[in-house]
């Protein structure tokens, strides 16, 4: 008998665009084992080590049969307690424990909050450059992304007038970020609290992303937008993780903290989906937000000093214009002058052929802003040795010099 045709994947899932910034960190491992000398400013993750304290809370816990069995899909109550503690302090939020959820990393907690907000058509405000996983999210939902783009000019900011101009009436989300991946911008108080003034005037719910609140610079202070407008906590959801600021990647531990409402809904969602998050990594966690202070600091004074050297020698280079960022560990130079013009054979007209040309002429590996949104930026992670980076800018350097 002949055999039937076989119904296609989901077209929600089909339609899902591969994540840019590992695409083009795995092409740089690749060409790295084949014995070639990349210097990849791809990867959005430190590159220390994370704090032996964390290691050894980690290790003691393997040894406690408590953590061997499953436990509340929401979280162990230590860590939610040290949340709780952290958004108090961090973000002027007063929560209990009972408002937050620990979820598999940032990314996690991302997905969550807009799986249980948006709904079929909804609209989602997306400041551009954005996080490459963001739209898809939104996608996933059944909701659609609507990019309010700010440029260099703006240094990657954008206002109240913009947003406004693209609120409809299906509008339902808004995703602010502060520090921002991939730029680095941080949002100064002021306009913070005029966004978050203008999100509460229109019955908006906000996501917002903290995941670099702890790493500024040149004494900015990452100012939440719930403390900036505190009655705005009744309809915002807070994602955070201690990934970037404590060098903990890999043991993928991040939470949300929101309304009732929005964290019932999400713990359903989450005894579902994953249940509880590895018990180990957690008491990890615990110990990476409650320990000393004085690794993390270390980290972040590294991370300032890159910056300082990357903006220099990047702006020394004829083509590139770099703001200088004032948080997370990225750099978002406007490339457009390096576009349209031939280089040894190749004219690029996108920064997706020039990543591609920077990367087999260079042998440097940088993500393209199509990523991120338009075309004409390439984000630079300065999340790497001072050596390396250095030997990249100066590759770069003879290159377009």
């Amino acid at each position: 008998m002949p055999r039937s045709t076989l119904a296609p994947i989901s077209p929600r899932i089909a339609g899902i665009a591969e994540s840019a910034t590992l695409k083009v960190d795995a092409k740089a491992k690749a060409l790295k084992a084949a014995g070639r000398p990349i210097v990849s400013y791809a990867a959005g993750e430190p590159d220390f080590d994370t704090p032996a304290h964390v290691v050894e809370a980690a290790a003691a816990a393997t040894r406690d049969p408590r953590n061997h069995h499953y436990t509340a899909a929401t979280g162990l109550p230590e860590l939610r307690e040290a949340v709780a503690e952290k958004t108090r302090r961090d973000s002027g939020l007063e929560v209990s424990p009972s408002s937050v959820i620990i979820t598999n990393g940032g990314k996690h907690a991302v997905y969550q909050s807009i799986m249980t907000l948006v709904g079929e058509g909804d609209e989602v405000l997306i400041p551009s450059p954005y996080w490459v996983t963001y739209p898809e999210v939104v996608k996933l939902a059944g909701g659609t992304p609507i990019g309010v783009f700010a440029g260099a000019d703006q240094e990657y900011r954008v206002t109240v007038e913009q947003l406004e101009a693209a609120r409809t009436s299906r509008t339902k989300v808004l995703l602010f970020v502060s520090p921002s991946n991939p730029t680095g911008s941080v949002y100064s108080p002021e306009e913070t609290r005029a966004i978050g003034e203008w999100a509460l005037e229109h019955g908006l719910w906000v996501v917002t992303d903290e995941i670099y609140q702890n790493l500024v610079y040149d004494g900015v202070r990452a100012v939440s937008i719930v403390e900036a407008v505190p009655e705005l906590a009744g309809q915002t959801v807070l994602v955070n993780g201690v990934a970037k600021t404590y060098a903990m990647t890999g043991w993928r531990v991040g939470w949300m903290v929101g309304p009732a409402a929005v964290i019932k809904g999400a713990g359903d969602l989450q005894s579902h989906l994953s249940s509880n998050v590895n018990n180990v990594a957690q008491r990890a966690a615990v110990a990476a937000l409650t320990g000393p202070h004085e690794p993390i600091e270390a980290m972040r004074q590294a991370f300032d000093r890159r910056r300082t050297a990357i903006v220099e020698g990047l702006n020394r280079i004829p083509g590139f214009r770099t703001p200088t960022p004032q948080g997370a560990f990225y750099v978002y130079p406007d490339v457009t002058g390096l576009l349209g013009r031939e280089w040894r054979g190749r004219t690029p007209s996108t920064t997706l052929e020039l990543a591609d040309l920077i990367l087999e002429e260079c042998e440097v590996a940088v993500v393209p802003g199509e990523a991120f949104g338009p075309s004409g930026y390439l984000r630079f992670s300065y999340a790497l040795g001072d050596d390396a980076l250095a030997e990249g800018v100066d590759r770069l350097a003879r290159f377009f010099g």
